[in-house]
């Protein structure tokens, strides 16, 4: 919970993406000292041996934003169009619900809203420790 912790100081906005019951992405809007904003994408992978978990986390700041949503469409849209055509991406339209079972996305009621994101302060925390400019600190 300690992570859960740092978020509410230092996070803005959060999005998770249940990706199978041993793997979630996190797609975290952070804020620096100087109220400036950058994406964190988290992969968070549950060790089958130990129940650990591993984690992968990619920073992308707000200079590169456009530069990596075109790369990872056109990226998405070359292997939908030109490697894979007749796949049916739609059979895996659906989201993990909190015992890990999966439901698609269009068998859920009007209530459930599974791609509500998590606010969690309308003003960012001036006391958050900001990211050292090396490449090494970027990527710890």
């Amino acid at each position: 919970m300690e992570n859960e912790k740092n978020f509410d100081k230092n996070g803005v906005y959060s999005k998770r993406v249940r990706a199978g019951k041993r793997r979630t992405y996190f797609f975290d809007v952070r804020t620096t000292r100087g109220n400036d904003y950058y994406l964190t994408i988290t992969e968070s992978k549950k060790r089958a041996d130990d129940d650990t978990y591993e984690r992968h986390k990619i920073f992308i700041y707000k200079e590169d934003f456009m530069k990596f949503v075109n790369a990872m469409q056109e990226t998405v849209d070359y292997i939908k169009t030109d490697l894979l055509p007749d796949y049916d991406f739609d059979q895996h339209n659906h989201d993990y619900d909190e015992d890990g079972n999966y439901q698609r996305n269009e068998d859920k009621t009007e209530n459930e809203d599974v791609s509500a994101p998590i606010k969690t302060s309308e003003t960012p925390s001036s006391d958050f420790k900001a990211q050292q400019s090396s490449e090494e600190d970027k990527w710890d």
